[in-house]
């Protein structure tokens, strides 16, 4: 059976500096393919090169709520105002080409055996968080497959089911047959659980392993660019506190 190591990071955010030690750890982990559970844009400020980097490498992705609202034209009223100003100033960052991209982007994907999703299966759309098991609960009675990756809340946690679901942080996982597993890769670009560094995941097929990995990055010059390109300085701030 040929090796298959997936890379499979998300919620990147225009995080250059970020993207970039990721893709450099990724290449020295003899990662083969890339998969993306969305937000390849907003908050930060370099969304067209992470944007074009991610489809050079052809990774297979799926759009989060950011992609999406990058790339529809409509209201974000119920979005944080300090979303809605990075939103729309990323918009205007978006060649007509890479706002399509975004555009067409599906919720869910079938990869090799495992699924992606932004948020949930059952509500894809919805950009739901997961964060206790009653909410994974609604989520597994759409997972047909035993492993499903996800992102938004940008914190790396596992719910496994067998029996009953039980959450809890990883740093490796066995796939074990019989039971489902909904795993959250971390983020990228604006880690949220306290640790500054990027987060992503890779996930040996042949071995069916799944490994956590935290990755230090240039987290000045994304925060300097932050500023100079006038986006809220609260931005630039919480990627050195990671949340």
């Amino acid at each position: 059976m040929k090796k298959k190591r997936y890379a499979i990071l998300g919620d990147i955010h225009g995080n250059w500096e970020a993207l970039t030690a990721v893709l450099d750890d990724a290449k020295q982990q003899g990662v083969t393919d890339f998969a993306c559970i969305g937000d390849i844009v907003g908050y930060n400020a370099d969304p067209s090169l992470c944007l074009d980097k991610i489809r050079e490498l052809k990774t297979t992705c799926v759009r989060g709520n950011h992609d999406h609202y990058c790339s529809y034209d409509e209201r974000l009223d119920d979005f944080h105002p300090l979303a809605a100003n990075v939103i729309d100033w990323t918009r205007k960052q978006l060649s007509a080409e890479q706002t399509k991209y975004l555009h067409d982007l599906k919720l869910q994907k079938m990869v090799s055996g495992f699924a992606l999703v932004h948020s949930t299966l059952d509500l894809p759309e919805k950009w739901g968080y997961v964060f206790d098991t009653l909410e994974a609960d609604a989520h597994f009675n759409y997972q047909m497959v035993s492993t499903c990756f996800y992102g938004h809340t940008h914190v790396p946690v596992v719910f496994e089911k067998d029996d009953k679901i039980t959450r809890s942080t990883y740093t490796e996982l066995k796939i074990e047959l019989g039971k489902k597993y909904f795993i959250n890769v971390g983020s990228v670009g604006q880690p949220r659980d306290g640790d500054p560094r990027s987060a992503y995941v890779i996930y040996d097929i042949n071995e069916r392993k799944v490994e956590l990995r935290r990755i230090a990055y240039d987290i000045a010059t994304t925060q300097k660019k932050i500023k100079e390109n006038g986006l809220p300085d609260r931005l630039a701030k919480r990627l050195a506190e990671g949340k």
